[in-house]
């Protein structure tokens, strides 16, 4: 009895050594950067490291780690229990909801979407995951497709979900992020089995693997997908191969306590013990099976496990124990179950199992519901599953031989007149879809026609405005040539510059690849280029046009155009007197909502003693300007000219 208490001592003495080890390794409320994040910094945290985090969240000052801890926690307690999986949801909703993080609102979001799919809950899944979408990250699409995929492949529809696996494999690609890429190459492996294409589904699954492994995450999906190269080495039948896999998988999944996988891989095993005829080890790997998605709460995998060993019992021969089996798998999955790949599979195992059982009627409403079931996935096999099972009633039933015949023909023949029925008005569907194409077709030419016209003339109208706009500054031109007064000479040709700088700005709309916008940086570099050539200066002052390709519309670029036009004509004037070298720096910039002009030389300068040079109109123009943008103007002298505006465009491109 002392050795006794002397080991549970020892054993808790040493718990709890491990725990304040595994605790230090995950959060540190001393260091500058507290959580070590859960399978990306480190997977050095034993079985308690959902307690760890649990008892730690709340001491964390930081909103945005305490944020990622509490979604960690919400995340992978659904490995484990999905109601307390979604009481973490909700409690991380609500303090991102406070604290106005949008972001970390739409990534629980993304997580309650992922509980409420493995609560068999797929409307409220895809409503919640779709809301998710205008409030995540870009970065964090890539999953939320990945779960919009699951709820399509658990109501049967494989084609939708592999288009959601192509997305999140697109954008992880696009943004260089591996792990999305590698859980996209997983879900495709997966999809690729479901379809009976187990070739291609173990090319994609090693693909992910190998990705899984030089990132170094040995997490949740680096375990599932180890399941899914199982799965499609056991249907090309390889069973040593998809032994070492799934045993590879149940070893990460026993360490980390992911109950999904865990039963998910002993249903597998299942499966794969009866292909062996070990029967033993596939009834013990059955009882794991409903272990583990009774621990999690999960009907899903509750219903596989039950439908794997009614499988089982049918190839013992013990028709009996799997109709009842059947049974509790079927009656788990309840009508709303939506995943028809399984489900269809236990009608079937139903039906042979009747069939086994000389309950022949039966037999044929399972086998009916199978089909009906089988259809919706792939395609329809009616007609072959009704013949198989005539046959097996024609040979064990012998007494009643010819009233199964005839009904049977009787049946036929209905269906045959239902098939010449549905051809006839699937023939006309077909001719009325083609005379809609058809008509559709005609529609989208003219008005695709009417789109060409309008664009040409909306072109010609720019074209014509510019041209006119050329003909009055080569007006405005000739007129100060002819004028002796150099002030009002100077004042014809700066309003020749004025309407050359719009007379741009419609030659960039008609050659640009947008009727409606134009692009600013090419505008400024063409602008200022001949800006400087007709003051002569090229080669004295340099122009720099510092900032992004940044497209506005017309009605915004036209003053801004106006703006720079002055802001530019001034320095060049009066910055860089007795041939004086220097730059002029222009920059256009967004931030958030707020556009910010800013016009930069590093000529004279001027002081507020210094007498106003010109006419004063200049200024005026750009004061008027900057409030019909709704700007605010801001000038600094030091060091040459410093002119910033800032002003919003609620149009912009």
């Amino acid at each position: 009895m002392l050795s006794f208490f002397y080991k549970v001592a020892c054993l808790a003495f040493l718990s709890t050594l491990n725990w304040g080890t595994s605790f230090a390794q995950i959060i540190d409320l001393e260091s500058e950067n507290p959580y070590k994040k859960v399978f990306v910094d480190t997977d050095n945290f034993g079985p308690s490291y959902l307690k760890i985090l649990e008892k730690a969240y709340p001491k964390i000052k930081s909103d945005t780690i305490r944020l990622s801890v509490l979604h960690d926690l919400a995340y992978y307690w659904h490995t484990r229990n999905l109601g307390t999986a979604m009481k973490f949801v909700k409690e991380g909703l609500g303090q991102s909801i406070e604290q106005h993080h949008v972001i970390w609102e739409g990534r629980f979001m993304v997580t309650q979407g992922a509980v409420l799919l493995r609560m068999e809950k797929l409307d409220s899944a895809e409503v919640v995951l779709n809301e998710a979408r205008a409030k995540v990250a870009k970065r964090d699409l890539a999953f939320l497709n990945t779960q919009l995929g699951y709820v399509y492949e658990r109501r049967g529809r494989l084609d939708k979900a592999t288009d959601y696996a192509e997305i999140s494999l697109r954008l992880g690609k696009e943004l260089r992020d591996r792990k999305a890429i590698a859980l996209a190459y997983s879900d495709l492996s997966n999809l690729f089995w479901k379809q009976s294409k187990a070739e291609t589904g173990l090319e994609y699954a090693l693909k992910s693997l190998e990705i899984f492994e030089e990132i170094g995450i040995t997490d949740l999906d680096y375990d599932f997908t180890l399941y899914v190269a199982g799965n499609n080495y056991l249907s090309l039948k390889e069973y040593e191969k998809a032994k070492q896999y799934y045993e590879h998988a149940l070893i990460i999944g026993e360490r980390y306590g992911f109950y999904n996988n865990l039963s998910d891989i002993y249903i597998s095993l299942l499966d794969l013990y009866v292909y062996l005829n070990t029967y033993q080890e596939a009834e013990e790997a059955g009882a794991n099976a409903v272990k583990y998605a009774k621990m999690l709460s999960n009907d899903f995998l509750l219903m596989r496990s039950w439908l794997s060993i009614g499988k089982m019992n049918i190839q013992r021969g013990d028709y009996t124990l799997a109709i009842k089996n059947l049974h509790k798998s079927i009656d788990i999955a309840t009508e709303d179950f939506g995943d028809g790949f399984y489900l269809a599979q236990a009608y079937e195992g139903l039906g042979r199992a009747y069939a086994g059982n000389h309950d022949y009627q039966q037999a044929y409403k399972a086998m009916a519901e199978y089909d009906r079931l089988k259809a919706q996935i792939f395609t329809a096999e009616a007609d072959q599953r009704t013949s198989l099972l005539r046959t097996e009633l024609d040979l064990a039933d012998k007494e009643g031989q010819i009233l199964h015949q005839e009904s049977l023909i009787s049946r036929q023949k209905t269906r045959q007149t239902l098939f010449i029925i549905i051809a006839i008005l699937m023939l006309l569907l077909l001719l009325l879809s083609y005379q809609a194409i058809a008509n559709n077709v005609r529609k989208n030419r003219l008005l695709q026609k009417q789109n060409n016209d309008k664009e040409f003339l909306i072109m010609e109208i720019h074209h014509r405005v510019k041209n006119n706009l050329e003909m009055v500054s080569s007006l405005l031109s000739l007129h100060a040539a002819q004028i002796k007064d150099k002030l009002v000479s100077d004042a014809m040709l700066e309003s020749q510059h004025r309407v050359l700088s719009m007379a741009m700005i419609h030659q960039k709309l008609y050659t640009g690849k947008h009727l409606a916008s134009i692009e600013m940086k090419d505008y400024f570099e063409n602008l200022l280029d001949y800006t400087v050539d007709a003051f002569g200066m090229v080669g004295q002052v340099a122009i720099e046009i510092d900032m992004p390709e940044l497209e506005l519309d017309v009605d915004a670029a036209t003053p801004i155009g106006l703006i720079v036009n002055e802001l530019v004509t001034n320095s060049l004037k009066y910055a860089f007197p007795d041939h004086r070298e220097g730059k002029i720096t222009v920059g256009l910039h967004k931030i958030a909502d707020i556009f910010q002009l800013k016009v930069i030389d590093d000529g004279v300068g001027f002081t507020a003693g210094d007498e106003v040079a010109g006419t004063g109109f200049g200024t005026q123009l750009i004061a008027l300007l900057t409030k019909q943008l709704d700007g605010k103007m801001n000038l600094k002298t030091s060091q040459g000219t410093s002119v910033s505006i800032q002003f919003q465009i609620e149009k912009a491109a």
